[in-house]
């Protein structure tokens, strides 16, 4: 089934690997765990900005530079199939022109309809998290072996890393394996990962060690609270981070993690949705929905995004906030009207 990686990797030596401009747990688990699992190649890992610090508990997060490697055989690129996403990567003319002539090879677990115009191949394939795909490739291509305890002390360490790694992106995209994505498969692949050396508790502490806040950030997430606004009788909640915020917080902690769980938690919330607004007129979006709104990728379609049924993201360019939200309320009312219209259809079909 995975046999197009395979052969995308026999005939190169050196790859570079590329997260996209808004890295989380899953590209990076990913793109570091690829690192690992290809120890028959010279591996580069590219990310156009930097590693937020709240992700810095990924031991190798240094190896991920923003200097891109044009003396690379092939590409990867991780977790996302959306060219909006790579814009910033292919704002950069010689960026572009050495990816439109390069061997590429997308991996990916989206919904989202694959947009990258230049040539590529990949294998996408909707799952809880980029990581998923990348074990399920790793075992039936041998990449991980059947056997961990059979290897050599190097072999099962570096094993035990690419495993790791694999177990923190899966965590990241599942929301700790509570997402409504998660599957008995799921936690089937998470006990081999623990087989293989991963110690859960170590990890989660490495985790949270890396993740507390500071008094300042304690009361900045106090601030963001406070701005919260609340639309469609309460089942719509929105919050505005400015460029100011972005400036200030955004190396210490992403604004972003900050909020949207909170948001998530209030009574009534159905679509929470974290707005950033930039300077030259970009917008983004995080969109988590719960399950009674489960069209979060339909409304980052909207604006040109996408993702999963429970958690997306957007970007956008020349609206305002309240501009950005309108048409957030506007999409909403559309989204749900044509569920009412397919469930219709559905009964009068069965009727």
């Amino acid at each position: 089934m995975y046999d197009s990686f395979s052969d995308f990797l026999k005939d190169k030596k050196h790859i570079a690997i590329i997260q996209a401009e808004n890295p989380d747990g899953d590209s990076l688990g990913s793109a570091l765990a690829l690192d690992y699992l290809l120890k028959d190649h010279e591996i580069t890992l590219y990310c156009p900005v930097d590693i937020p610090k709240y992700l810095r508990y990924f031991d190798d997060w240094s190896r991920v530079t923003n200097e891109f490697d044009f003396n690379a055989d092939g590409y990867i690129i991780v977790d996302t199939a959306a060219e909006i996403l790579l814009s910033k990567l292919l704002e950069d003319a010689a960026i572009k022109n050495r990816l439109m002539r390069s061997p590429i090879f997308v991996l990916d677990h989206h919904e989202t309809e694959d947009d990258i115009s230049f040539a590529h191949q990949g294998l996408i394939q909707t799952l809880p998290a980029c990581c998923d795909l990348i074990y399920k490739i790793a075992i039936e291509q041998g990449m991980l072996s059947k056997n961990p305890s059979e290897l050599s002390d190097e072999d099962r360490e570096r094993e035990k890393k690419a495993s790791e790694y694999i177990y923190y992106g899966i965590m990241s995209d599942t929301l700790g394996m509570v997402s409504p994505s998660v599957s008995a498969d799921t936690y089937e692949l998470v006990a081999d990962l623990l087989k293989r050396g991963v110690n859960v508790a170590e990890c989660d502490e490495h985790r949270r060690d890396f993740m507390k806040k500071s008094p300042r950030i304690l009361d900045y997430k106090a601030d963001l609270i406070k701005r919260v606004q609340y639309y469609l009788d309460g089942r719509l909640a929105t919050v505005h981070i400015t460029w100011e915020d972005i400036s200030e917080y955004s190396d210490e902690y992403n604004p972003n993690v900050l909020i949207l769980e909170e948001l998530r938690m209030v009574e009534g919330v159905d679509i929470a949705v974290a707005i950033k607004t930039y300077p030259d007129g970009k917008v983004t979006g995080k969109i988590r929905t719960s399950s009674k709104a489960d069209y979060a990728d339909k409304l980052a379609e909207y604006f040109g995004g996408g993702g999963h049924p429970y958690a997306s993201g957007f970007r956008t360019y020349d609206l305002s906030y309240g501009d950005t939200v309108h048409e957030i309320v506007s999409a909403i009312y559309s989204i749900e009207k044509d569920l009412e219209n397919s469930s219709k259809e559905n009964e009068n079909a069965n009727s």
